[in-house]
Formats: structure tokens, sequence, C-alpha cells
């Protein structure tokens, strides 16, 4: 009975994780309306809106240039090639297998030179996206291993998790962009608002503070998002054990950091490139026993 109370379906997970992730989103929101609030309140209201205009423009049109490519920057700066279906004909069988499986279109795939097992995908929905694997998921993988991990791939395309990333980074950006805007006016502001002195300190520390705080939330909504993605790959299969053996191999496996990785495209790989902890991944451990319990 114990065992059982214990246990958690998927769909539960699923849905869990997605509204923590809409509640981290929600407190980088509420850290960009405090932060222009005080912003308004150390200068004038004319000034502020200046700030705003500017982070706001310059955040979204680099987000969205990237965006709208993210399938392309993601492919090239690994390196990778595309998968040919006479060499590589189980990882179309299994990608094909899944997308009718699960009513998705069939995304582009890829092969990434390397000894790691990992995998990524990329694109700005279903109909745009790429699925790329390592040389060492392809070698060091059972068949069952590796259609699990396609599926938790498969999982980020059809949760639309770049899109939701993408709006993460927008306001994050936005937060940092009037982080160091205000620090810099603070140049060639006058001493004579004595009345504004405290909201010009509280806006020196928030401008030094927010942007640290909302990439950690920003860390953790893609953390929880991986646990999304893992669900989703339960939900397309029916069968955890394969994921769970799949990070184990990860985990036992003694790979160097991966160089042809840059730490903008990390966080879409299905386990952290650089084998470190605490960053946008969830330790393989925690992934695992949330596996176990499905």
């Amino acid at each position: 009975m114990k065992d059982e109370y214990k246990r958690i379906d998927f769909r539960d997970q699923i849905s869990r994780n997605k509204n923590k992730s809409v509640f981290l989103m929600i407190i980088i929101f509420c850290v960009f309306v405090l932060f222009g609030y005080v912003i308004s309140l150390a200068f004038e209201p004319g000034f502020f809106f200046l700030i705003m205009i500017i982070s706001i423009i310059f955040s979204v049109s680099y987000i969205w240039i990237s965006f709208y490519n993210s399938h392309k920057i993601a492919i090239a700066s690994v390196g990778a090639k595309k998968a040919s279906r006479t060499q590589h004909k189980q990882f179309y069988s299994l990608v094909e297998g899944l997308t009718i499986a699960s009513g998705m279109p069939m995304p582009e795939l890829y092969i990434m030179p390397s000894e790691q097992i990992n995998a990524f995908a990329s694109g700005r929905d279903p109909k745009n996206a790429v699925i790329c694997v390592t040389d060492g998921a392809l070698e060091k993988l059972d068949k069952r291993e590796l259609e699990a991990v396609l599926a938790h791939e498969l999982g980020h395309v059809a949760n639309y998790d770049i899109r939701y990333m993408t709006l993460t980074a927008v306001m994050v950006g936005m937060i940092a962009i009037v982080s160091q805007i205000f620090l810099r006016s603070l140049w060639f502001r006058g001493g004579n608002d004595k009345d504004k002195g405290i909201f010009i300190v509280i806006g020196i520390i928030m401008a030094i503070l927010a942007p640290i705080v909302v990439s950690l939330v920003q860390m953790a909504i893609s953390r929880k998002r991986e646990f999304v993605a893992d669900a989703s790959a339960v939900k397309f299969t029916r069968y955890p054990l394969a994921l769970i053996n799949a990070l184990k191999k990860i985990q036992a496996d003694n790979f160097p950091p991966e160089k042809l990785v840059s730490k903008v495209v990390a966080p879409l790989f299905f386990a952290n490139p650089f084998k470190k902890l605490g960053s946008t991944h969830p330790p393989i451990a925690k992934r695992i026993e949330a596996l176990e319990r499905m």
C-alpha cells in the first residue's frame, strides 16, 4: 500500500510541472514589474518609459530572430549532419513510429559527432522541429532506450518548450537590459533629488540582484520542463523502464565535457553535456526517482 500511495500518473506529473513552470514565469514577471516601479520612483516618468521601450525593443528583436531560426542555429553550432535513411534506419523508423502514434509531423533528423549519450530537439513548432542524437547514443543505447530518449525529445516539441523558453528568455533579457541602462544612467544624474535617494539605492540593489534571481528562476523552469518531457516520453512509450535505463547509462558513462556545445545550446540537451548539477537540468537521480514512481 505504501508503494502504491507514492506512485504517480504521468498525466499528473505533466500537469504539475507545467503549473510550476507557469508559477515561476509569474515570478519573473513580478520582478520585472517591481523593478520598473522602483525605477519610476527614482527617475522622471518620461525617462522610465524610455528605458522600458528600449529594453523591450532590443530583447524582443534579438530573441525573436534567434527563436525563428532556433533549429538552424542549434544544428550549425554543434556541427551536426543530416541523418541518412540508409545508414540510420533504426533512428528513422523509431521517430516515424513515435510521430505516427502521437499524431505529430515528422521532424528533420540529425547526427552529432560525440561519444556522449545525448540528444536534443529544437524548432519553434512541431512543423519546424529537428531532433539530433549523438553517435554515442546510437552506439550505446539499445532499441527501447533509444526510443525512450527520442520520445523525450518529441515531448519537448509537443509541449512547445522552445516557444515557452523563448518567452522566458525575452522576459529575462528585458530585466538584464533595464538593469544595465539604469546603472549606466546613474552617471548622468545630478545629486539634487535627495528625496529619491532611497529609491535609487533600492534600484541599484535590484539592478544587481534581479538578473541573478531571474536567471536562477529561468534555470528552474528549464528543470521543470525536463520532468515534463520525461513524463511525455512515458506517455508516448508507456514504458518508463527504458528511459530509466538510458539515464542510468548516462550516469555511469565517463564522458569528458562536450567541447562542441556552447552554454547557450546546452539547455536543449537530454542530459547536461557538461555533467554539472544544479544548472538547467535536474539531477539524473531525481529524474530516475520520478520515473520509477510512474
